[in-house]
């Protein structure tokens, strides 16, 4: 995009090798309606293009103060970061000129389909109104085998980028861009290198755009465990080897396959200081890849220690805690232990609080070989029984499931509640002609109520006696 593109000749600051995008952007507004216009010539096929919102009538010199900037639209973005590229502010003088480069600015992002504007009296001034509509398909960026301080690498990208989140549009404007800025990053670090982007499959789900060099990497064909006792080659090899196997080989990558699928074998027999000191590789022999060596030094058992509820929570520690069910005092086995952060969670949803977090943090102590835990809530807002409403059945035979239904209007709803009493209901027998049912929820996220309707596909009919 041409708001992105070096200036000839255009010297950079030592501190920073990449030009600023709101930099340029801002030098674009100051330049006046010339300006405007190359770029709009600039935004041709293959740009995303915008629908303009009907400006005000008014010659196209006229210039007024700015009073208020309003951005509609916006949901990955602040309206701070919006406006940061637009370049515009309050009190500054702007006509149609300077409101086409900043829409043109916003466009040249890659970050929106489309962006439009209005702007209209206020008091002695404009009230200006940036109307935008983001890019759906946003991922979070990663980086392999970049051999730079990834924390540093994203510092540098938030600098030079008012946009960045940590997730990135998935366009090839917007991903060329960051490939230029990370392969002059590596080249003012001393390690040039062509980068390449793409959308892959992320380990933890979903999708992500990963940067690495363009290279062809050699592929995992084999896995080898060396210095393993307590768990056995095979265990080890069929917990690597789905993700492993036939995948880009890249140390630090590999170290994270291992992390992901062999470090919670380890776990679930409290080896919670197992490590992977060594790695090496060798042509695999009659096939197109690599032999991967693994030292494991599977360290030794630990015991789980104290589990607590740290910072604030709806429930009571005790009633978590017992939902939790943690065996303390055993081994650290954390495939059980996670089952029962699960049982907590459940028991904030069944107690209303429906969107509940449950995350955790250790503290390993090698003196009396037990690991300590933490539960952090962050239970979100309480949802209550609204409407019940029953179809499917007669008057008699609704009042006779009315007065059984005992999560009435105003109590902590209970999302598995519905379910479970129409089950009750068919094993208790309780109705002739009952036929299937099914039930449906209707949560409102503003007044936090949950409206339930049952529904019966069968023959109306009363309670038995």
């Amino acid at each position: 995009m041409f708001c992105f593109q070096r200036v000839s000749g255009a010297e950079f600051r030592s501190q920073s090798p990449l030009f600023r995008l709101d930099e340029f952007c801002h030098g674009l507004l100051a330049s006046g309606p010339l300006v405007a216009a190359f770029l709009l010539l600039a935004a041709g096929p293959g740009f995303p293009q915008s629908h303009r919102a009907p400006v005000r009538s008014a010659p196209s010199r006229a210039k007024w103060p700015i009073e208020k900037l309003v951005v509609e639209g916006n949901r990955h973005y602040t309206r701070e970061q919006v406006l940061g590229i637009a370049g515009l502010k309050i009190g500054q003088k702007a006509g149609k000129a300077e409101f086409e480069a900043a829409r043109d600015c916003l466009v040249a992002t890659g970050a929106f389909a489309t962006v439009g504007y209005k702007f209209a009296p206020s008091g002695n001034g404009y009230t200006a109104v940036f109307q935008v509509t983001e890019i759906d398909q946003i991922y979070p960026i990663d980086f392999d085998n970049l051999h730079v301080s990834e924390r540093d690498l994203r510092a540098a990208l938030r600098a030079w980028d008012p946009l960045f989140t940590g997730s990135l549009p998935a366009t090839q404007p917007v991903m060329d861009r960051y490939v230029k800025w990370i392969q002059d990053y590596l080249a003012a670090k001393g390690v040039p290198q062509k980068i390449v982007a793409s959308v892959t499959p992320a380990r933890s789900g979903g999708f992500e755009i990963l940067f690495q060099p363009d290279v062809v990497l050699p592929a995992v064909a084999q896995v080898t465990f060396e210095g393993n006792h307590v768990i056995s080659e095979d265990i080890l090899r069929k917990a690597v080897a789905p993700t492993a196997i036939g995948s880009s080989y890249t140390e630090d990558r590999f170290r994270e396959i291992l992390n992901d699928s062999v470090l919670p074998v380890y776990e679930a027999r409290g080896r919670v200081r197992v490590a992977f000191p060594k790695i090496r590789t060798e042509p695999a022999p009659g096939v197109k890849g690599v032999h991967v060596f693994v030292t494991v030094d599977e360290g030794e058992s630990y015991n789980l220690g104290k589990v607590t509820i740290d910072g604030p929570a709806p429930l009571s520690a005790g009633q978590l805690l017992r939902a939790g069910d943690f065996k303390t005092g055993e081994v650290a086995n954390f495939d059980f232990f996670h089952e029962g952060v699960e049982r907590v969670r459940k028991a904030l949803r069944h107690a209303g609080y429906l969107n509940a977090k449950v995350t955790t943090g250790r503290q390993i102590n090698d003196g009396t070989k037990t690991v300590d835990v933490s539960l952090y809530i962050d239970a979100g807002p309480r949802y209550l029984m609204g409407k019940l409403s029953i179809n499917g059945l007669d008057l008699e035979g609704e009042a006779a499931m009315r007065r059984i239904w005992t999560m009435t209007q105003g109590k902590p709803f209970d999302p598995d509640y519905p379910d479970s009493f129409l089950s009750r209901v068919h094993a208790g027998a309780m109705f002739d002609n009952l036929g299937q049912t099914k039930s449906s929820v209707k949560l409102d996220d503003q007044t936090h109520t949950a409206d339930v309707t049952l529904v019966f596909s069968g023959r109306a009919a009363a309670r038995k006696p």
